[in-house]
C-alpha cells in the first residue's frame, strides 16, 4: 500500500495552482504562432524528418506580456512548492516518495470525485 502524507494547506494550494498555470500556459503557447517574432514560413527536409513552418506574424505586446507573467508566475509557484519547509520533515525516499505524491494529488482528487454519486 503507498505512504499516504499529511500536506499542509498551502502546500496543496501551491501545488494545485501550480498545476493550473501550466495548464493555461501551455494552452497559450499552443494557440500562439510558432515565432515570437514575424518570420517567414520554411520547409526543411534535409534533417531525419521533415519540418515545415508557415508565416508567423509573430505575437502582440499583449500576447508577450501574458506568457511572461504566466511563467513569471510558474516559477514564484515552483520555488514555494519545493522550497517549502514541509519537505524538511522528511528525508532520503520518504522525501522523494512524497514530491511525486504530491504532483498527483489532484488526479486522486479528482477520481474521488468521479466515483461519487
Amino acid at each position: 500500500m503507498a505512504a499516504t502524507y499529511d500536506f499542509p494547506s498551502d502546500l496543496l494550494a501551491g501545488q494545485e495552482e501550480l498545476h493550473q498555470v501550466r495548464a493555461e500556459l501551455s494552452a497559450l503557447l499552443k494557440r500562439l504562432p510558432w515565432s515570437v517574432e514575424p518570420l517567414d514560413g520554411f520547409s526543411d527536409d534535409n534533417g531525419w524528418r521533415k519540418i515545415e513552418r508557415p508565416a508567423s506574424p509573430g505575437w502582440s505586446e499583449d500576447e508577450q506580456a501574458e506568457v511572461e507573467k504566466l511563467r513569471r508566475r510558474e516559477h514564484e509557484l515552483a520555488v514555494f512548492v519545493s522550497t517549502h519547509r514541509y519537505w524538511t520533515e522528511l528525508t532520503g525516499a520518504d522525501r522523494i516518495h512524497a514530491r511525486s505524491a504530491l504532483k498527483h494529488v489532484h488526479e486522486a482528487v479528482a477520481e474521488g470525485a468521479e466515483e461519487s454519486p
